[in-house]
């Protein structure tokens, strides 16, 4: 039989992902629709962004902040166009998005002196074999795999590259030790529920370093260039963005830092998002037919949590029907309003994906697991 009770919210989806509790539209309603982003009321909701990002995420006060265009594809693709090249890359890759930034590196750059360190959906790859007196690049948490770094010991504060970081699906939700890292990007759609289209880029003096001493020989499109006479163009980080920016999608921004302030902060976020992991994973423990991809507890990530199905009935059958009878639970439970789009990505194995961000409530967390086993034992008869 169907369970009695619902999630409160069947926001489950790992991007753009859950709004802040008891958000609605009212929560925009000092927008600065109208208006363009050079006045200067807008510049200041935007370095409003940029102060309270690195208020509640602990950036040193040495680092560069900005707001840059195509969300946080377009934060990466601008530190690696316009910074790789003077030295070899060390590229590590899990799960889809660390397996693009590998074929920009290597097919759409060029670049020849590239390490790729590759793991399976579900493992790492070995960090003890990650060089950084190469630039090295990798996600924080892979948003597909669900698999992401225990922490940073792993990055030496002593390194003569770059250690360019992904870290959409971890900020707000993991410690991420910026001090470790000198490039780091990530988009309002994720941890923070934000709209999407709009990247953040933050840079350590040793990255600023990079962009004012390399001009690289290939050309840059303008939305990438940082530097303007071989300096770096400093209104960027101040609110003055390259492209026109959404005011509407800003002021929501600003809305959701300032939950993320009233609640506690940072320590408050990630503890919302390992209490929604908890939630499942006392469910998977005491079910039969479902596990974590991630096989190792300790690189279990809280944001994108993904599963598999280990019922032997499920892995006997051909592949195609395995995709084909996963994407039937993430369907059936979406038709009854219970949760919306928690299929597994494109490119990983069949299975769930569940978002556990800080704006997710635990509740609803485990309101959903009764469901998710009546949607799997449904699909299993029904087959």
């Amino acid at each position: 039989m169907k369970p009695d009770l619902r999630p409160g919210r069947p926001e489950f989806s790992s991007g753009p992902c859950a709004k802040r509790p008891g958000w609605s539209l009212a929560a925009l309603e000092g927008v600065l629709a109208g208006r363009s982003h050079r006045a200067k009321a807008c510049k200041e909701r935007l370095a409003e962004v940029i102060d309270r990002s690195r208020s509640l995420l602990g950036i040193p006060d040495d680092y560069r902040v900005g707001i840059v265009p195509a969300s946080d594809t377009g934060a990466v693709e601008m530190a690696l166009w316009s910074m790789l090249g003077p030295r070899g890359i060390d590229v590590l890759a899990w799960e889809s998005f660390g397996s693009g930034w590998i074929t920009d590196i290597v097919k759409q750059l060029g670049l020849a002196d590239a390490n790729l360190h590759r793991a399976d959906y579900g493992e790492l790859p070995d960090l003890r074999q990650v060089s950084f007196d190469n630039d090295v690049v990798f996600t924080w948490n892979g948003t597909t795999s669900g698999v992401c770094v225990p922490n940073g010991d792993w990055i030496p504060d002593a390194r003569e590259g770059l250690a360019i970081c992904d870290a959409t699906s971890a900020v707000f939700a993991m410690e991420v030790p910026f001090a470790k890292l000198d490039v780091v990007t990530w988009s309002w759609q994720k941890a923070l529920g934000g709209e999407g289209a709009h990247g953040m880029l933050v840079l350590s003096p040793r990255a600023v370093e990079r962009l004012e001493s390399y001009a690289p020989e290939r050309a840059l499109p303008k939305i990438f260039r940082m530097t303007k006479g071989g300096k770096l163009i400093e209104g960027i980080f101040r609110g003055e963005t390259i492209n026109t920016p959404s005011m509407l999608c800003v002021e929501d921004a600003v809305d959701a830092l300032r939950w993320c302030e009233k609640i506690g902060g940072g320590e408050a976020l990630r503890k919302r998002s390992r209490a929604n992991l908890a939630a499942l994973e006392e469910w998977v423990a005491r079910t039969d037919w479902v596990d974590f991809l991630a096989r190792d507890p300790a690189t279990r990530s809280s944001t994108s949590i993904c599963l598999k199905i280990v019922d032997p009935w499920f892995s006997e059958k051909g592949a195609e029907e395995r995709a084909s009878l996963a994407k039937g639970i993430g369907s059936l439970l979406d038709a009854e309003g219970v949760a919306h789009d928690i299929n597994s990505y494109r490119d990983a194995p069949p299975g769930l994906r569940i978002w556990g961000g800080s704006t997710v409530e635990r509740d609803d967390v485990e309101a959903l697991t009764p469901w998710l086993d009546w949607a799997y034992e449904s699909i299993k008869q029904g087959a």
